[in-house]
């Protein structure tokens, strides 16, 4: 019990100092700015993201019902997933690239660096699935000549 007060006080202590830092930091148009953004992160979430990706899955699982594409699925699902992440984290350099908003950003291509990061993912996500079906092809071969159990 002491430990969870202890955490608690820290972290409420964090908190403060936080919010010390943003007021400071951070000028009264910027302020009023802060909500506005924020109400637009949770508007282009509820009514963006988790549709689509209600969308996505439906589809995905409506496709999956045939007969082995259950291996395929999860091959799918994680490559999708973290194709969606990478992207959700790139948005902000990729629509902010240019316009010298910020000078400590480093002058990088990062359409070119966050299609090459997608590209990657996606060749990971197709190995994955490749060997993934060999090896399933392989044990279904196994199965069909009679060396059943590893005997």
């Amino acid at each position: 019990m002491k430990t969870r007060a202890a955490l608690a006080t820290i972290g409420i202590g964090f908190g403060l100092w936080g919010l010390w830092l943003l007021l400071t930091a951070v000028d009264n148009h910027g302020l009023i700015r802060l909500p506005i953004w924020l109400a637009g992160a949770v508007i282009a979430d509820d009514f963006i993201l988790v549709p689509l990706t209600l969308a996505v899955s439906w589809l995905l699982t409506r496709w999956s019902t045939g007969p082995d594409r259950h291996r395929t699925v999860a091959a799918v699902r994680t490559t999708l997933l973290s194709i969606g992440i990478t992207t959700l984290l790139a948005l902000p350099l990729l629509i902010r690239q240019g316009k010298g908003a910020n000078s400590t950003v480093l002058p990088r291509d990062y359409l070119r660096d966050w299609l090459l990061l997608e590209a990657t993912i996606i060749a990971a996500g197709v190995a994955a699935y490749v060997v993934q079906r060999s090896r399933f092809t392989l044990s279904r071969s196994r199965a069909s000549s009679g060396d059943i159990g590893g005997r």
